[in-house]
């Protein structure tokens, strides 16, 4: 577990056409709370691996990214607002959607920038250099990064919105780490550079009984057997902030620049203590993302007490409907692991118990992000 005794202030900000931005203290290394895509597969048992660049093919899908102020208007800032780091500088943005950041950087000041997207959209992106007169600082390159190679040797700044649901669903982290092993300069910069997980508890009777109870009984027929099924998947969901019985806890945090590929995987303790009498239904993940190397520290969070942005949240409802009261913890701990059989898929096994005053309990649940 990180170190959360020193409170450190970060800048989170993101503007409107109002300038409008926020602030929030965070603890611990950061408690800052897709444009991106593979090729498709020929395996006709189809899962999100099979699916994840088609997905990113559709127009669709960019524009909610792109009307996600949160996301999109903080990756402007921190480029328009450093560009002491963009000037003269080779840039590779990895699976480039659109090439929304890669745009942003040429009109930064970026010597030359390599959009590498490997779905249909690298077409379009072609397009939106050309139709925007910077064909001659951009190069849109179609395919995968573990299989393409650059014009160049070697990048000065890798940047990439690689962030998926639960953080590390679709696992594009991979393909930047491997990016970054095999082009990024000695002391270049990967945007962004610091990303951490974070678990919380709430109170959710109500939508657990609509989506989790309702197959135990349809219509007067038991489908008890499709509840086994639907416990198992974490929903991503929109969380209303006075849901939440206790603290938020500090899973992981993974420094882009230095990372390995395993360390995406991990088992992390965890105890979360009621902030008042309640009952517990799910536990609730987010996370939040860091640019450190900026002229001001920026970032953005995904929890639920800060504006809501397209990775919402990741619920996952237990068993158990947990009796708690205030000063009571859950303790337990989160494995996070890459699927064997489809690594864009994360496996994720959830201990935990309560040992307290109305309610002693002990259990293991397993989940799976498909």
């Amino acid at each position: 577990m990180n170190d959360a005794s020193k409170p450190t202030k970060i800048k989170f900000e993101y503007e409107d056409d109002d300038d409008e931005t926020i602030e929030q203290v965070a603890t611990g290394s950061s408690n800052l709370d897709e444009d991106s895509t593979m090729c498709e597969p020929a395996d006709a048992d189809k899962t999100s691996a099979d699916y994840y660049f088609d997905s990113y093919s559709h127009f669709g899908i960019h524009e909610e990214m792109l009307k996600d102020v949160v996301r999109t208007k903080t990756y402007q800032n921190v480029i328009y607002k450093n560009t002491f780091l963009f000037k003269d500088k080779i840039v590779l943005d990895v699976g480039a959607g659109t090439g929304i950041l890669s745009l942003f950087c040429a009109k930064a000041g970026a010597k030359h920038v390599y959009a590498v997207e490997c779905s249909q959209m690298a077409d379009m992106a072609k397009e939106i250099v050309k139709a925007n007169g910077y064909s001659n600082v951009i190069t849109v390159l179609k395919g995968k990064i573990e299989e393409l190679e650059l014009p160049v040797p070697q990048v000065d700044i890798i940047i990439s919105e690689w962030m998926g649901y639960f953080l590390l669903y679709e696992n594009m982290l991979d393909t930047v780490l491997y990016a970054r092993d095999k082009w990024l300069v000695n002391n270049g910069i990967v945007l962004p550079d610091n990303a951490s997980l974070y678990l919380t508890a709430i109170e959710d009777a109500e939508y657990k009984e609509d989506k989790i109870e309702f197959w135990n009984n349809v219509y007067g027929f038991d489908m008890s057997c499709i509840r086994k099924q639907s416990i198992m998947e974490p929903l991503v969901d929109t969380v209303d902030q006075n849901q939440i019985v206790t603290n938020c806890q500090l899973l992981k945090t993974m420094d882009i620049s230095k990372m390995t590929s395993g360390d995406a995987s991990f088992t992390a303790p965890f105890k979360l203590v009621a902030e008042r009498d309640d009952y517990i239904h799910a536990l609730v993940a987010y996370f939040d993302v860091a640019f450190t190397v900026c002229h001001k520290m920026t970032g953005f969070s995904t929890g639920p007490k800060t504006r809501n942005t397209h990775w919402k949240q990741t619920v996952l409802y237990l068993e158990d409907v947990l009796t708690i009261c205030e000063g009571e913890s859950v303790v337990g701990s989160m494995t996070v692991s890459q699927n064997k059989k489809n690594p864009r898929d994360v496996d994720i096994t959830l201990k935990y118990s309560l040992n307290g005053q109305r309610c002693v309990i002990s259990r293991t649940q397993q989940y799976k992000m498909r």
